[in-house]
């Protein structure tokens, strides 16, 4: 069970609180799809579900799990309401993925010096890193024309 701002919804077990509601709301292809078309600017509950396979009543109650999420935020504008992207929630998400990218970058720092140290890059006994070890000089391959003229040779 996850819960968004006091409500509950079933989705399996909760995730830590400082992250987990608003990548829950985003799990849902219909609930990104809305998400998304609010990138545009802030639209009615009509216009966000114009062309998705849901009913408007689907529509609204996606838009309150995203509003729970802190990811949406609706204002009345006239007898009816506009929902737009809601900056708190995406600051947040944008800090998880930023700490996650950079936990993930500063791992693959790590591996790769790891590998430049292993044993085929040993030190050079003057102290500096060893050169890379190079395959065998191979003696160049005759070209089509030296071919045909050893066939040709006289007997």
């Amino acid at each position: 069970m996850v819960t968004y701002g006091g409500q509950s919804e079933n989705k399996g077990p909760a995730e830590p609180e400082a992250f987990g509601c608003e990548l829950d709301a985003l799990g849902d292809r219909t609930r990104r799809a809305i998400f998304e078309r609010l990138a545009r600017g802030p639209l009615p509950v009509a216009e966000i579900a114009r062309g998705l396979p849901v009913s408007r009543p689907a529509v609204s109650q996606h838009l309150r799990v995203l509003e729970r999420a802190r990811l949406v935020v609706a204002r009345a504008q006239g007898t009816r309401r506009l929902y737009q992207h809601d900056a708190r929630g995406i600051t947040v998400l944008k800090e998880y993925f930023e700490r996650f990218w950079s936990e993930a970058l500063d791992a693959f720092r790590i591996e790769a010096e790891r590998s430049w140290q292993s044993p085929a890059r040993k030190e050079s006994p003057t102290g500096g890193p060893a050169e890379p070890r190079r395959s065998p000089a191979r003696r160049p391959r005759p070209s089509s024309a030296q071919s045909a003229r050893r066939k040709r040779k006289p007997s």
